[in-house]
C-alpha cells in the first residue's frame, strides 16, 4: 500500500491545497484524483494571485470580460468561480461516492471583508450561488467577526471552511458557532445532512512564531522545543473536537442528520528546512481530519512519510503538557495565536490586491 493509501486508511482526507487553469487544462488534477488519492481542494487569495499572475492561460477570458465591461473584481469573481466549478465537477464522483463527506473545493470571501460579518455572509452567499455546486465549501475566516457569519452561513445551509484558526479557544467558538447555525437551520426546517463544514487549523506559522521566541529567550531547555508548538497546538484542537462532538449537544443534531464539522490541518508545508517535510502529516495521523497539503509536502508523503499508527489520540495528554511547558518558558500563546490571525488576514488582503492589479494590468494591455 502507498504511502498516500495508508494515510487514507488511518482517516485522513488528502485535500490538495492548490488550483490553476493550468492543473484543470493539463488534467493534472484529474491524475492526482485518480491516483495519488487527493480527495478535495482548497484555494485562497494567495493561491489565486499565484496563478492568475504566473500564467497566460486567463489572457483571453481577461479580455473577454473586460470587452464586456466587467471590472478587475469582477473579471476575478468569473475567474476564480470558473476554475472552482471545473474543479468541483472534476470532483463530483467523490463527493457522491462519500456522500458530502470529500470531494470539495473551497473558496474564499474576500479577505478584505474579514471584520465585517454582514458583507461577509452576503458574499459568501453569492458565491455559493454563483459556482452552483454542492461540493463547494465557502471559506470564512475565523476572526471574531467572521464568527457570526459563520453561523449564519451554517444556518442558511451553506457548506463552510472556516480558516485561519490558531488557538484552540478560538476553534471552539468556530465549533459553538457551527453548532448554533445548524440549531438555527433545524428550526428552519432544513435538512441538516446536506450541510458539511471543516475548520482550518494552521500548523506549521505557529511554529515559525514560537521557534523564533524560544531562540530569543535562549538557554537550551527552550531551544529543545522548537518544532513542538504546532503539532502540540493541532493535536489539542483535536481534543477539542472530541469533546464538543462527543457531547449530548451535537448528538442531538446528528440524530437529524448532522455532520461532523472536521479539522483541517491547514499549512502543513514545512517552513524550516532543518524539519522533515513530511512531519505535519506523520504526527497528525488520524480519523476523522482533512490535510491540506501544497503538491511539495504530498510528493514528499508520497516517498517518504512514516504513517504506521494514529499519532494524535495516543499523545493528547503529552500534546497538553507541551503547551503548557511552553507558557512556562516565557511564550505567550494566546499573544502568538492573536498576531498569527492578524498577520494571516493581511496576507490575504495584500493578495488580493495584488491581484487586482495584476488584472487591471492585463485589462490595460489588450
Amino acid at each position: 500500500m502507498s504511502n498516500l493509501a495508508k494515510l487514507s486508511e488511518l482517516g485522513v482526507s488528502i485535500w490538495l491545497d492548490d488550483l490553476s487553469r493550468s492543473r484543470l487544462d493539463s488534467g493534472n488534477l484529474e491524475d492526482l484524483i485518480r491516483n495519488y488519492n487527493v480527495v478535495g481542494v482548497t484555494t485562497n487569495p494567495s493561491i489565486f494571485q499565484a496563478a492568475i499572475s504566473g500564467s497566460d492561460a486567463y489572457r483571453e477570458d481577461v479580455a473577454r470580460l473586460a470587452e464586456a465591461g466587467k471590472t478587475a473584481e469582477e473579471i476575478i469573481t468569473e475567474l476564480t468561480t470558473d476554475d472552482v466549478r471545473r474543479a468541483c465537477d472534476l470532483f463530483a464522483p467523490t463527493f457522491e461516492a462519500s456522500r458530502g463527506y470529500d470531494g470539495r473545493v473551497s473558496i474564499e470571501v474576500d479577505p478584505r471583508l474579514a471584520h465585517n460579518p454582514n458583507p461577509t455572509f452576503a458574499q459568501a452567499k453569492e458565491l455559493w450561488a454563483k459556482v452552483d455546486r454542492p461540493n463547494v465549501m465557502i471559506k470564512i475566516p475565523a476572526t471574531k467577526a467572521g464568527l457570526p457569519a459563520i453561523r449564519d452561513a451554517i444556518a442558511e445551509g451553506l457548506s463552510v471552511n472556516v480558516t485561519l484558526i490558531f488557538s484552540v479557544e478560538r476553534y471552539e467558538e468556530v465549533i459553538d458557532a457551527y453548532l448554533s447555525g445548524l440549531e438555527a437551520a433545524r428550526a428552519a426546517g432544513k435538512d441538516l445532512s446536506t450541510i458539511h463544514s471543516v475548520a482550518s487549523f494552521f500548523v506549521s506559522r505557529v511554529d515559525t512564531e514560537i521557534d523564533a521566541r524560544l531562540e530569543k529567550i535562549g538557554g537550551q531547555s527552550s531551544l529543545d522545543m522548537r518544532g513542538k508548538a504546532g503539532i502540540a497546538n493541532a493535536r489539542n484542537a483535536y481534543a477539542a473536537f472530541l469533546k464538543h462532538f462527543e457531547s449530548e449537544r451535537f448528538r442531538d443534531l446528528e440524530d437529524e442528520g448532522a455532520n461532523l464539522q472536521r479539522p483541517l490541518w491547514a499549512s502543513t508545508g514545512v517552513k524550516n528546512p532543518d524539519y522533515s517535510p513530511t512531519m505535519y502529516v506523520d504526527q497528525l495521523a488520524t480519523t476523522h481530519v482533512v490535510n491540506t497539503m501544497p503538491e511539495a509536502t504530498l510528493w514528499a508523503t508520497k516517498d517518504g512519510a512514516q504513517l504506521d499508527a494514529d499519532t494524535v489520540r495516543p499523545n493528547l495528554d503529552a500534546a497538553s503538557n507541551t503547551m503548557k511547558h511552553l507558557t512556562l518558558l516565557g511564550i505567550d500563546v494566546p499573544g502568538v495565536a492573536a498576531k498569527l490571525e492578524e498577520e494571516g488576514v493581511e496576507k490575504f488582503e495584500t493578495a488580493w490586491e495584488e491581484l487586482i492589479d495584476t488584472v487591471t494590468d492585463a485589462m490595460n494591455a489588450n
